[in-house]
């Protein structure tokens, strides 16, 4: 690691290869604690490089238990974090009304490093059970329409990474990867990113994939459609720059989308949604994310998207999905 830390430490890049083999033997534990905060703390100083984003997604896609969901034809709705905004958990809600419009959904998600309350935070607080059990995630899928893939059930070689990314408390390379590791790979994909140079590192590996994929960064450092000013949104079909008023909607007050102050509060504000009584802010927030997901898996218009999501939540079909996996996990 030394010699890693050093060629870094002048401004050098990683190879796809060398990118791989670090993570692996950090995984292994090969190096010790300060180690590798140190070099988890070079990609916080500096911007990682397209080979170095897809060394470090090859070696935890080949470490990882896989699942097998691929006659589902699911999408993932996860977003990096890493944006310091304190929303509240967007992504997560969106993932329900995707699954209420009829969408299959494989979300994957974990506890909060940068943020107060994580997507597995709150499930956790609500009832929810995670699992790698193929049969149980199967059960989950068909019966509400969503399964949660909560990373460390399926990412164990990651566990001597955990407790420095909490000690750290802030946005690693480990954000910018969540969304690139699916255990499941997902054929669809819609996921926010915390800047513009990560939009377009997430442009060039999803191009190679084949995924449907939508890729959104609020211009004001969301990592989601914030609805507080303009987004950028590329997809496999185009590259827009869209204002709350393409999806017929008001700007919004920041501070009208905030998440709670603890996991309850947060987890609070997520009941209120799905049972269709949060705000108009927090609610059209929610259904431009989810109608921007459902356009993406069924290859439909934005704006039909939206009306999907709508329905899915105004019908209750989104809270129907929720109560039937909270059952599920019982």
């Amino acid at each position: 690691m030394k010699e890693i830390l050093n060629k870094l430490s002048c401004h050098k890049t990683l190879s796809k290869e060398e990118a791989k083999n670090i993570l692996i033997n950090i995984s292994k534990g090969k190096y010790n604690n300060s180690q590798v905060a140190s070099f988890l703390t070079v990609f916080i100083m500096r911007n990682i490089s397209v080979d170095e984003l897809e060394g470090f997604q090859n070696a935890l896609l080949e470490l990882c238990i896989p699942i097998d969901l691929k006659d589902y034809n699911t999408i993932d709705l996860c977003g990096t974090g890493g944006d310091n905004k304190d929303t509240f958990n967007i992504s997560t809600i969106s993932a329900f009304i995707t699954a209420g419009a009829g969408i299959k959904v494989a979300k994957h998600g974990n506890y909060g490093v940068s943020s107060s309350c994580g997507s597995s935070n709150v499930l956790e607080n609500l009832g929810i059970k995670f699992s790698n059990d193929q049969s149980f995630l199967q059960k989950c899928i068909e019966k509400s329409g969503i399964c949660i893939l909560h990373a460390p059930l399926f990412h164990p070689a990651m566990k001597h990474v955990a407790p420095i990314r909490k000690e750290l408390g802030l946005k690693t390379f480990f954000n910018m990867l969540g969304p690139l590791v699916n255990p499941s790979s997902p054929k669809n994909q819609m996921v926010g990113v915390f800047n513009l140079e990560l939009a377009r590192l997430y442009s060039y590996l999803f191009q190679k994939s084949n995924k449907n994929f939508s890729i959104i960064h609020s211009l004001d450092g969301y990592d989601e459609v914030s609805l507080t000013g303009k987004v950028k949104i590329i997809s496999n079909k185009s590259e827009n720059i869209l204002e709350p008023l393409d999806f017929n909607l008001k700007i919004l007050d920041p501070k009208s989308i905030k998440g709670g102050q603890s996991i309850t509060e947060s987890a609070k504000i997520f009941m209120n949604i799905l049972n269709n009584k949060g705000t108009d802010s927090q609610n059209n927030v929610a259904i431009v994310n989810s109608g921007i997901a459902i356009s993406t898996a069924k290859g439909i218009s934005i704006k039909h998207g939206m009306e999907k999501a709508k329905e899915s939540l105004n019908s209750g079909k989104a809270l129907n999905a929720f109560k039937i996996l909270k059952n599920l996990s019982k």
